[in-house]
């Protein structure tokens, strides 16, 4: 069953949001490459251990208050790059570029 397309909120406390939203940017400030994806977007990271924990915790956010992302975190072999891969639905690629900026 499909949720709707909508964040939800009240998924996270107001400690969890701030997190997040300090979280997020931190991400977006170190992010190398944005690239476009049929259903949503890729960013690449430097493969560095704090970021690879970073952006779990973004994952395990972000599936709380948007459940409708398919999201993926995908590191290269030797040492190649760390990227984390934002997809979905109909109307979340759009969603991700006015949220994200991109």
């Amino acid at each position: 069953m499909e949720t709707a397309f909508a964040c939800n909120i009240k998924a996270m406390d107001d400690v969890q949001r701030q997190g997040y939203g300090i979280l997020t940017k931190e991400l977006m400030q170190i992010r190398q490459e944005v690239r476009e994806l049929n259903d949503g977007y890729a960013i690449r990271f430097e493969p560095k251990m704090q970021t690879i924990s970073d952006i779990a915790e973004f994952i395990g956010c972000e599936r709380l208050c948007c459940p409708f992302f398919d999201l993926e975190m995908i590191a290269e072999r030797e040492n190649g790059s760390l990227w984390l891969n934002l997809r979905g639905r109909e109307g979340v690629k759009e969603f991700i570029r006015h949220e994200f900026g991109f």
